[in-house]
């Protein structure tokens, strides 16, 4: 693999979502998981089949305010108030309330939140929902970290009519000092003791034509999107890299933080 050192890349913007499709956290800096971001993605709410519930079929979620407060998470939202619920153990018990849930075809066992919990997702969704959190592995919807670059939202900007956040695309790492879509070209990002895997481009849903601040109907970048950046293999429109941790579960990644890049 070639190394380029010919320019400076840092990281622009560090973000978590602490409940899965629920609004996004702005971070400084954020730990690094052997799963990707600490606290990213943890918690989900399901259906009761079990199924996942996102932004792609409730809306509502993007005003879905989570933080985490010492031992409690905070879930916060104007049309059902405030709830705060204990954070799970880091190993369960057998005690514990176990439940089967789906992503997409895949299958994990997570921790039921609790009836208070249920109640206020089920007033939120309109439909009975429960909230659950995460066991062996956090709930993405299929790899762990979501990479972004910083001109690539440019390019794609100049194209459009008007001009989109990048929100809209729902990153956990934003790189800037990059080519526009030199993303695609990237095999490992190294930041300091970290090592990330650029796995797969991210195929998008209409989760990106959805203003993130009120969960309403806004300019859809996938039409443009499809324009010049169809992948016929992947059979969708690509935004952004998946990424997995291959190494350095624990450290710290801050807002410019130099990332070496290797490339494919």
């Amino acid at each position: 693999m070639i190394v380029r050192m010919n320019s400076r890349v840092t990281i622009a913007s560090l973000h978590l979502y602490p409940v899965k499709s629920g609004r996004v956290i702005d971070c400084l800096e954020a730990r690094l998981g052997p799963r990707g971001l600490q606290h990213d993605r943890h918690w989900m709410l399901i259906d009761d089949n079990g199924r996942f519930l996102t932004q792609r079929t409730h809306p509502q979620l993007a005003r879905l305010a989570a933080d985490v407060m010492g031992d409690r998470l905070r879930l916060q939202h104007p049309d059902c108030g405030e709830l705060t619920v204990a954070l799970p153990a880091d190993l369960p018990s057998p005690a514990d309330p176990i439940q089967r849930v789906s992503i997409w075809k895949r299958h994990h066992d997570a921790l039921d939140a609790g009836d208070d919990a249920a109640r206020y997702c089920t007033r939120l969704i309109g439909t009975p929902a429960r909230l659950v959190s995460a066991i062996d592995q956090n709930f993405p919807d299929g790899y762990p970290l979501l990479v972004c670059n910083e001109a690539s939202l440019v390019d794609l900007n100049r194209r459009m009519r008007t001009t989109l956040p990048m929100n809209r695309f729902r990153p956990n790492l934003v790189l800037r000092g990059l080519d526009a879509w030199d993303e695609d070209r990237i095999a490992t990002l190294r930041i300091g003791t970290a090592r990330l895997k650029l796995v797969k481009p991210c195929t998008r849903c209409v989760i990106t034509s959805l203003d993130q601040t009120t969960g309403a109907s806004a300019e859809d970048p996938l039409p443009t999107l499809r324009e010049f950046r169809w992948n016929a293999t992947l059979h969708g429109v690509t935004f952004g890299e998946n990424a997995e941790v291959q190494s350095g579960s624990g450290a710290t990644l801050k807002i410019g933080d130099e990332v070496e890049i290797s490339w494919r």
